[in-house]
């Protein structure tokens, strides 16, 4: 259970790893919510041990936000990344 003092509402860190160029990627979806108590859905993608690139959406509830990390881990899963 999420601790309700914590901003973090949810967090899934998905990996792969392409032995043919020698790199591992990382594909991370979290949900938060900001100090005004909007909840937004926070990607960021790029190879391991790089920043990577970030973007964030803003939902007007927190189950869209589910939804959308959910159709997002699959679509990365289809193409071949794993939990970590």
């Amino acid at each position: 259970m999420p601790d309700a003092r914590s901003p973090i509402r949810r967090h899934l860190v998905l990996y792969r790893r392409d032995p043919e160029q020698g790199r591992a990627r990382f594909f991370s979806l979290m949900i938060e919510r900001d100090l005004f108590g909007t909840i937004r859905l926070v990607r960021n993608w790029g190879f391991v041990g790089s920043k990577g690139q970030e973007k964030i959406e803003i939902f007007s509830d927190e189950s869209k936000a589910v939804q959308a990390l959910d159709n997002w881990a699959g679509s990365q899963r289809r193409k071949g990344y794993t939990d970590l």
